[in-house]
């Protein structure tokens, strides 16, 4: 059989997995499958350029489709792959086309979470996942019409931030006691509370939806408190499910995503998972975890690719996300962790230490800093409380001392 790569899964993990096989040096044959009718693109700027209108949704795409002709790539999409018979190396698709492999890289991502009870058919009813659903909300998506966002992660705040600047009335409702439960701790999730609620967008914490009402389009958004907002549009941003079940069908290990190793080998030979379907060991944070970010999506794709062309590379990487909400750029290096303290270094910058090491970091406007934080996460040394605080001490001379001091036998 002529070597062969079949990566299915053609959004961003996918498309930089293709990219970086060629790159790479890797000369055999390289397949690339996606569900969607679109080349790869990037998700990030659907909830930010795309959806207020600074951009087309065609400015997503990582290439034009002439590309992947032109580097020898072969992409198809609007194919699904329905099975993968590991032992005879084939993947079989929904028309079923048998299709050789020589090493299999699953990308294939995540889809969202359904909000149970939601009606399906009721118009002005939104999930935001795709180009196409960029698109639709967008068109809705006009001065004075009353928005609801269900939701208080990074996408329903940036579609909150989105529609306020396009002239919408917005409110967020989150069922946790704060927004972003699920990435952030409380203290810090409340700086981002505070920038929306001067911004004039109304936050309903702690209650779950119980409705979603309308005759044939949405009208209101009741609580389960009894109270009911109305709404013109309404937009479910509740989190996304890792496409696992082509792997577990397969008998590849799963666990909150597909397991893989530091290589990105999943438990099946010659089967390997990038982005943010996997859940994989961090050796900086000593820990498993499943990354939905464009970092994870985009390095460890890269790290795949290398891994597949024969050039042995670990992914190792501290986890980096940014959001651009109201004019602010937020980015966070590391994760939470429960009972982390918390550390201010005024009003801008917080630290999360867990054991007197740094594991996290959230800056507001301040990416300088949060490029030096990140060093001191990678040095895993322990760190003074009230030195992180002090903004005379400069970030950089701490990452100095931090590093000297893990290096120190």
């Amino acid at each position: 059989m002529t070597e062969r790569v079949v990566i299915v899964g053609a959004g961003q993990a996918g498309g930089r997995a293709a990219e970086a096989l060629r790159a790479a040096g890797y000369t055999g044959e390289v397949v690339l499958i996606g569900e969607e009718a679109h080349e790869p693109y990037e998700r990030p700027r659907l909830s930010k350029s795309v959806l207020i209108g600074e951009e087309p949704a065609v400015a997503a795409c990582m290439h034009p489709r002439e590309w992947y002709a032109a580097h020898g790539v072969t992409l198809h999409t609007g194919a699904r792959v329905e099975a993968i018979a590991p032992k005879s190396r084939v993947v079989i698709t929904a028309d079923g086309e048998r299709l050789d492999y020589s090493k299999l890289l699953l990308c294939t991502g995540s889809r969202v979470r359904p909000l149970p009870g939601a009606p399906d058919a009721l118009a002005g009813v939104h999930y935001l996942r795709t180009l196409e659903d960029s698109e639709r909300l967008a068109a809705e998506l006009v001065p004075g019409k009353r928005l609801v966002v269900i939701g208080g992660g990074f996408i329903g705040l940036e579609v909150a931030s989105s529609a306020l600047k396009r002239g919408a009335q917005v409110t967020v409702v989150e069922r946790q006691a704060t927004l972003l439960d699920r990435v952030l701790p409380a203290e810090i999730a409340a700086q981002v509370a505070s920038l929306h609620a001067t911004h004039g967008i109304s936050l309903r914490t702690g209650v779950p939806v119980a409705r979603i009402l309308g005759n044939g389009a949405v009208k209101s958004v009741q609580l389960a408190d009894g109270a009911e907002i109305a709404a013109d549009l309404v937009v479910i941003g509740i989190g996304v499910i890792p496409n696992t079940e082509l792997a577990e069908t397969a008998g590849a290990a799963s666990a909150d995503g597909i397991v893989v190793d530091e290589y990105c080998r999943t438990t099946l030979e010659d089967v390997y998972a990038a982005g943010d379907v996997t859940n994989h060991h961090n050796p900086i944070l000593e820990r498993r975890v499943r990354l939905e970010s464009w970092q994870n999506a985009q390095n460890q794709a890269i790290a795949a690719a290398h891994n597949l062309a024969g050039k042995a590379r670990p992914y190792a990487e501290v986890p980096w996300f940014w959001s651009d909400q109201l004019g602010t750029n937020i980015q966070m290096v590391g994760v939470a962790e429960p009972g982390m303290q918390i550390v201010w270094r005024g009003e801008r910058l917080a630290f999360g230490l867990a054991n007197g090491r740094l594991r996290l970091a959230v800056g507001f406007n301040m990416g300088g800093e949060i490029r030096s934080a990140r060093r001191l996460i990678e040095a895993r040394a322990p760190l003074s409380p009230q030195r992180l605080a002090d903004s005379a001490v400069r970030l950089k001379d701490l990452v100095t001392e931090a590093t000297c001091s893990a290096s120190t036998p």
